[in-house]
């Protein structure tokens, strides 16, 4: 299982402020940081745990291309929030929140957006 997820960043301070408001809607809060190199947020310190750093080897951060992070969310209204959160933060939005299949009524409903670096992320909860 996964204990924490590591995304690049060309710019600390920009990307932990945007992760601060962000993540904060869902309860996570800062639990681990370095000066001027990471920032890391969970929900409880054994909790798995989103962090934001600067990249080891100093070179320019970069997406992969097909990487996605996805979030675990509680409801329908908690990813809603937590979509609209990230486009008002200054994210570009990769697909409204929804069901997937859009035809479907219930299952997958997700909603996807890009960070302020480019980093595809997917809050998504199952509906029964």
């Amino acid at each position: 299982m996964i204990g924490y997820v590591t995304l690049g960043t060309n710019d600390l301070a920009r990307s932990s402020a945007y992760y601060d408001a962000l993540l904060a809607t869902i309860g996570a809060s800062r639990f681990m940081e370095e000066a001027n190199y990471f920032v890391a947020w969970a929900t409880a310190p054994d909790q798995p745990s989103l962090a934001v750093s600067v990249p080891f080897d100093k070179k320019e951060a970069t997406i992969g291309n097909g990487t996605m992070i996805a979030l675990l969310m509680e409801s329908t209204e908690q990813v809603d929030a937590f979509y609209l959160k990230a486009i008002e933060l200054g994210g570009t939005c990769e697909g409204k929140p929804g069901f997937r299949p859009e035809e479907a009524t219930n299952g997958f409903y997700a909603g996807y957006f890009r960070d302020l670096d480019g980093n595809k992320i997917n809050a998504f909860c199952m509906v029964e």
